[in-house]
């Protein structure tokens, strides 16, 4: 009997270390492949075609193609309309079609909408979870702007899409003519910091394997984060959660969790540094929306605040994903942004040279 139990508990050893290895893999790189070509303003693209749920939330007219920003690293965008450029930027473990909702109350014949898809994420290229570095990220998305081929932009970002946008208009700064910030943040630790009690967890190798990636999963808690639960049902949380683990590789979102600087010494510092350098040179119009119920961001308002005094700032009752609960006010955000970049930019014109 002793030598069934100690056997039995060998097996048990061997199965658990097995799993745990299974669980800390850093993964491997999976490349999308799309079929035919795209025209945009900017050029031509490789296509991809949407399946089914996912074509089903958007509207006949969106644009779907992959950037290669790199040899084997695409991009996936989703693109709309005409007119000024708008680059939208979602975050984690969301993707482009997180901003559906905002486009549909923005005017088509007005502005050209860009919705990328960061590295890991939707139906972009997957990296191996080391690959996720907030540098990487800046350089991957700096280089899809440039093919895309914009001059100016109003930017708008939200959750890690705005450390990483504003990180590409430092790297491109004659691009930004305007902001619409949502529940997210630009500044630098100065010290030893936690953003949430779930981020501290997560960052304990195999504990935030075990919890995003074995025995729980970060899709089954997006409704939690919401000021209206209701507004991520099954529907829409498939948006983002089939394309990444039907990809295969699911290392992202828990990487991206990891990538949230907790102090001055971490790797994403040094850019955070530079982005917050770089957003108090900013004299742009500005908008804030900010979702209160956030329980992560909420407090990160005041914060922005002070970056952007002369902004106008919306507070809602929304959570952390605001772009499915109040995208009416995102929307108008964005046309009074640009209403703003107008009467600047009349002005400019209209103003005596100095002799």
């Amino acid at each position: 009997m002793k030598r069934i139990l100690l056997n039995l508990l060998l097996v048990l050893i061997v199965a658990g270390s097995a799993y745990v290895f299974y669980l800390t893999r850093d993964g491997s790189s999976v490349t999308p492949e799309g079929s035919g070509t795209v025209s945009t303003a900017g050029g031509e693209f490789e296509g991809f075609t949407l399946p089914d749920y996912a074509a089903a939330a958007l509207t006949d007219d969106y644009k779907s193609y992959f950037v290669e920003v790199e040899p084997g690293v695409k991009i996936h965008v989703l693109e709309v309309g005409e007119g000024y450029p708008v680059y939208l930027q979602h975050g984690n473990p969301t993707n482009g079609m997180l901003y559906r909702k905002v486009a549909a109350g923005l005017p088509h014949d007005q502005f050209r909408l860009i919705m990328p898809t960061m590295v890991g994420l939707g139906f972009s290229t997957k990296v191996p979870a080391s690959e996720h570095t907030l540098e990487n990220h800046i350089r991957w998305m700096t280089n899809a702007l440039d093919q895309i081929g914009v001059a100016q932009v109003i930017y708008v970002g939200q959750d890690w899409g705005g450390p990483v946008g504003m990180g590409v208009m430092a790297r491109s700064p004659d691009l930004l003519q305007g902001v619409v910030a949502m529940n997210t943040g630009f500044t630098a630790p100065k010290e030893e910091r936690s953003l949430s009690a779930a981020h501290d967890t997560v960052s304990t190798p195999i504990v935030g394997e075990l919890m995003l990636e074995g025995i729980g999963s970060i899709w089954s808690n997006l409704a939690s984060v919401q000021g209206d639960p209701a507004s991520m049902p099954k529907d829409v949380i498939d948006l983002y959660s089939l394309p990444v683990e039907d990809s295969g590789n699911a290392k992202a979102p828990l990487a991206l969790m990891r990538m949230v600087p907790n102090g001055p010494d971490h790797p994403s510092s040094d850019q955070m540094r530079e982005i917050e350098a770089y957003v108090a040179t900013l004299d742009v119009p500005a908008a804030l929306v900010w979702g209160m119920n956030d329980p992560i961001l909420a407090q990160g308002l005041d914060s922005m605040r002070a970056q952007f005094p002369e902004a106008s700032v919306i507070e809602t009752e929304a959570g952390h994903f605001l772009q499915e609960e109040v995208p009416a006010e995102i929307a108008a955000a964005i046309i009074a942004v640009h209403a703003r970049i107008d009467t600047k930019e009349g002005n400019d014109a209209g103003a005596e040279p100095v002799e």
